[in-house]
């Protein structure tokens, strides 16, 4: 059986958009896939989830952001509240408990949205696996990386061109993005997300230093929470080792 494909809208007014979704059918817990900053639905890591939900006959969900893949809105209009609200829509959509896969920039956003979840409908959150998560990346991994001249550029303009190591298209940072990021700041503090975690983060990764899934490790002390830490792995974690590591952490949780 093949994934179900659907839009949804979210937003009301100039800020409509609408929202892809391809979900699978299948038993629970279901599977959400969040992807990263400028990835898509489409990426290996999702396909692989979906490989083994149709072996599995397990329930999947992956979707593309807004600005993203084959969704609606513009990429200069997003930022963590909008891409997080877009999450929690298509987490809406399903039913019963949910293991959030977040991979990078939705690694932050999948413990964004199990905080917010978790106090409002405890269990609903049935675990997270975090793949390089990029916590805080507008501020500790875009904003602190610029050099003074693009931190003016970006200031001034409203936005800033960066090479993308993993794709043909420049990553398009607006100030928009970083601004807004200031609001969603895990910031080293205690977070109790009560439910299971594990965390898959290679030692080579350029983008996020495996330190910062060090540091989360020690933010999530009330809760259960697994490190694998890849020694020569980078930061795209798509090997089919790292594949297979992706799979065993979301069959272990349930």
């Amino acid at each position: 059986m093949q994934p179900e494909h659907r839009t949804i809208p979210v937003g009301t007014g100039s800020d409509a958009r609408d929202i892809a979704i391809l979900s699978r059918p299948g038993s629970g817990p279901g599977v959400i896939f969040l992807g990263g900053f400028m990835s898509d639905m489409m990426g290996s890591k999702a396909e692989a989830l979906d490989e083994w939900a149709a072996a599995k006959g397990r329930a999947l969900t992956r979707f593309d952001y807004s600005g993203h893949g084959i969704s609606g809105g513009d990429f200069v209009d997003g930022t963590i509240t909008r891409w997080l609200e877009e999450s929690r829509a298509v987490l809406d959509t399903t039913s019963g408990p949910q293991i959030l896969v977040g991979s990078s920039m939705g690694g932050w956003i999948a413990l964004l949205l199990a905080l917010e979840v978790g106090a409002k409908e405890p269990g609903r959150i049935a675990g997270l696996v975090l793949l390089a998560p990029a916590i805080d990346m507008t501020r500790d991994l875009i904003y602190a990386r610029m050099t003074p001249a693009e931190r003016h550029e970006m200031e001034t303009t409203g936005a800033l061109k960066q090479p993308s190591a993993y794709s043909d298209q420049p990553y398009l940072i607006t100030k928009k993005l970083i601004d807004d990021g200031e609001t969603h700041l895990l910031a080293h503090r205690p977070v109790a997300l009560r439910a299971p975690v594990h965390i898959i983060q290679g030692v080579l990764d350029d983008e996020v230093p495996w330190q910062v899934s060090i540091d989360l490790v020690a933010q999530l002390a009330e809760d259960d929470v697994v490190l694998t830490i890849i020694k020569d792995a980078g930061h795209r974690l798509s090997r089919p080792q790292d594949l297979k590591k992706l799979i065993d952490a979301v069959e272990a949780i349930a």
